[in-house]
């Protein structure tokens, strides 16, 4: 007979001992997954901000970099708000069940992407062919200036996380911050070499220099290379 106290059942120690190890690792992931979901929102309040205040200006001052850098914010709204829900997907049901939704967002998001790409060269073209001009955004500059160290500290926190939680839906997410940066410092640039020169041609092709980036983001989404959507 056993005795009071005594623990030496070997199946009720080793299932106290895996109960005991799984609650940790669950309540560590489900912390981190808060963290993603501060980070999330962090995203969308920054870039309704900045989607506003770029499309708002590049409208105003006739600039098309400014205008495909706010519409390329409206994307990172959108997948922002998806990422969102998947995490709220996984606390609820498990992460196996996300697979489909994220397969068909990662599709979304590069169609897009190929669309914004598409108008900015079409748009480019015609600027350049007309000989139109855009004027110097004062907002445009702020917002740009603004967003290079924010998309730094997103996409660089993004990543650490998606390393802890094995998530390539996350990564995905912070490569397109850390493009959103890069494309911050081409619009930059290009706003301010059009305000030194007034040379009329800069902007259009700064947007050009914008496709690009857009092509290679719109390629991986679209292909799976980053959150390996395939």
């Amino acid at each position: 007979m056993q005795e009071a106290g005594d623990h030496s059942d070997p199946n009720c120690c080793a299932g106290s001992c895996a109960n005991a190890a799984r609650e940790p690792r669950d309540e560590q992931r489900r912390a981190l997954i808060n963290q993603a979901f501060r980070l999330e929102w962090l995203t969308i309040g920054w870039m309704v901000v900045e989607a506003a205040v770029a499309i708002a200006s590049g409208l105003v001052a006739g600039s098309l970099a400014l205008l495909a850098f706010g519409l390329d914010s409206v994307i990172e709204l959108i997948s922002a708000a998806v990422l969102i829900w998947r995490l709220s997907v996984e606390l609820r049901d498990g992460r196996e069940f996300s697979q489909k939704a994220e397969r068909l967002a990662c599709r979304i998001g590069g169609a897009l992407l190929f669309a914004l790409a598409a108008y900015v060269m079409v748009e480019a073209a015609r600027a350049l062919w007309a000989g139109q001009a855009a004027s110097f955004s004062l907002p445009g500059v702020v917002v740009t200036a603004l967003a290079i160290p924010i998309m730094h500290y997103l996409a660089r926190r993004k990543i650490e996380l998606a390393e802890l939680l094995g998530s390539r839906a996350l990564r995905a997410d912070a490569i397109e911050s850390l493009a959103c940066g890069w494309l911050s410092l081409v619009v930059l640039i290009s706003l301010l070499a059009q305000a030194a020169l007034d040379a009329g041609w800069i902007d259009p092709v700064g947007s050009l220099a914008i496709v690009w980036l857009l092509l290679r983001e719109g390629r991986e989404a679209w292909t799976g290379e980053e959150c390996e959507c395939r």
